[in-house]
């Protein structure tokens, strides 16, 4: 008897040439997913199957998804940096889009079998005391946050029409990551050896991941019916300060650099602390999920040109 082939299936990703998508394409097309991807712009160059919609235009995103037919969603598209001077987007992108998706899906002939909607560890606010689970009273303080905590609660309403899994990734990085963001920024001025670096506060804690741990949580969630209908931190459990990242990077180039704090870079309502726990995260997927060291991390993102 002939080996039967496996059956290809196909999957969505909205925001597939954003830094996130990238991986997240590499890993689904690692499990033998076939990878479509959706986004505002044209085609990034690593995209195979691509439709460009935007997700305010409610039209044609009808259109973009009856072309694809997906089996499965990732939606990651968002505007996702917190300091991004236009508040009204947050609302336009990361709300209204996402109801705008929700219900172009609910209108295929065949809906999705799984929708894993991206919200942020952002929705946490000022929490300082312990480890942060899914149950934690949700204090946003940026609207950023707000949109997306507003997204989270809007999504719920078109639960018993679609299987959506709700997450909540915490700060990661990795190569390839915009340096409008903190680590990568400070990766930038390491790698061309400058004297001084401007930051904001250095007493910020914060739970940083590796973008490939992250992305491979995504692919084993998609393949979890058991996390339709919860809510998932992706976080890796571990804490560094700003200036404990400084260090490590320091260790691992031989560079020491000056560092000065900019008060313009230091936000009023910047939440100072932020620990996640994984536990839900590895219950569902399995216990050998695991995020690397934030030094190995920084080392990859260091040495590669």
């Amino acid at each position: 008897m002939m080996p039967s082939t496996p059956v290809t299936r196909r999957v969505l990703v909205t925001g597939l040439g954003g830094f996130t998508g990238r991986y997240v394409q590499a890993a689904l097309e690692q499990r033998d997913w076939d990878v479509w991807g959706l986004g505002a712009q044209p085609a990034p160059q690593h995209a195979a199957h691509y439709v460009q919609a935007d997700l305010t235009d409610s039209a044609a995103l009808q259109q973009a998804l009856a072309e694809v037919r997906p089996q499965a969603v990732i939606h990651l598209a968002a505007i996702a940096f917190v300091g991004h001077d236009d508040a009204d987007a947050f609302y336009h992108v990361n709300l209204m889009g996402t109801r705008h998706l929700l219900a172009a899906l609910v209108q295929l002939s065949e809906p999705p079998a799984h929708v894993l909607l991206a919200s942020s560890a952002n929705v946490y606010g000022n929490q300082t005391g312990g480890m942060l689970d899914e149950e934690t009273i949700p204090q946003p303080a940026n609207d950023y946050a707000v949109s997306k905590l507003a997204m989270e609660h809007m999504a719920r309403l078109w639960s018993t029409r679609l299987p959506i899994t709700i997450v909540r990734p915490f700060n990661y990085t990795g190569v390839g990551q915009s340096p409008d963001f903190l680590l990568p920024k400070i990766v930038m001025h390491f790698k061309s050896r400058a004297a001084r670096i401007e930051l904001g506060n250095l007493d910020v804690w914060r739970d940083f991941s590796d973008v490939r741990a992250i992305a491979d949580a995504y692919c084993r969630l998609l393949d979890t019916p058991s996390a339709v209908g919860t809510t998932v931190n992706l976080c890796s459990g571990q804490s560094h300060s700003l200036r404990e990242i400084i260090g490590m990077a320091e260790e691992i180039t031989g560079h020491h650099i000056q560092v000065h704090t900019n008060p313009a870079f230091v936000r009023a309502n910047e939440v100072r602390t932020l620990l996640g726990s994984p536990e839900r995260l590895k219950a569902l997927v399995g216990p050998d999920w695991m995020c690397p060291p934030l030094q190995e991390t920084l080392r990859w993102m260091l040495e590669t040109a």
